[in-house]
């Protein structure tokens, strides 16, 4: 075998694993989001301070390092080259990505992480749909029947989802990929600046106080 060839399809797999990998990963902060209450009791029961503040901190912390994670590789696949070479729904992972982001600012720098903070249900919402858009992605787009399938049992519905919106499955996928990159990109660079910006105030802030 080639060793460019080979090369290739290792870069492609590694890819492939690290966006299914986001996708999962995205699941995980949900799921740890929605269990605080749990979390909660669990924290009541431990009988230690130094035990109760770290369990505290530990959900805290699990819940945006899993988001760090998602929002890094999203930003990573979120390039032509990479919408090329392999299979991402088309504009729903995009999408996600940016949603995640925005959640992740509002945790780290509007007090989203608090539960009492009105921020923390805003975050929970937006990591809710930006859920939504990757299973929506995953199962009906990445997941799409495939061609041989097609060919004995024919689907308008189908074919339209794998011409158009696998971001490399047929020429049209390419070309909207481009046209999701146009617009994805500048507003996941948007909410980086957003985020930056957010992080300069409190530290001006804690430099003052």
């Amino acid at each position: 075998m080639d060793e460019n060839v080979f090369e290739k399809g290792l870069e492609l797999f590694i890819l492939q694993t690290a966006l299914i990998g986001s996708i999962v990963s995205g699941m995980v902060v949900l799921f740890l989001s929605i269990v605080q209450s749990y979390a909660k009791s669990i924290n009541n029961i431990l009988s230690l301070k130094l035990h109760s503040e770290v369990w505290r901190i530990s959900t805290i912390l699990f819940i945006d390092i899993f988001l760090v994670i998602t929002v890094i590789i999203g930003f990573l696949l979120l390039n032509p080259d990479g919408m090329a070479d392999i299979k991402i729904a088309m504009p729903f992972y995009p999408i996600a990505t940016i949603l995640f982001a925005i959640s992740l600012v509002l945790r780290i720098f509007y007090n989203g992480h608090n539960t009492t903070d009105p921020n923390f249900l805003k975050s929970l919402w937006i990591i809710f749909f930006a859920n939504i858009f990757n299973i929506i992605g995953y199962s009906f787009i990445m997941k799409a029947p495939s061609g041989e399938y097609l060919t004995k049992h024919p689907s308008k519905f189908w074919t339209f989802i794998k011409s158009y919106l696998v971001s490399n499955g047929s020429m049209e996928g390419l070309e909207f990929s481009q046209v999701t990159f146009y617009v994805c990109f500048p507003i996941l660079i948007a909410v980086f600046i957003w985020g930056f910006k957010s992080a300069i105030r409190e530290l001006k802030i804690k430099n003052i106080a």
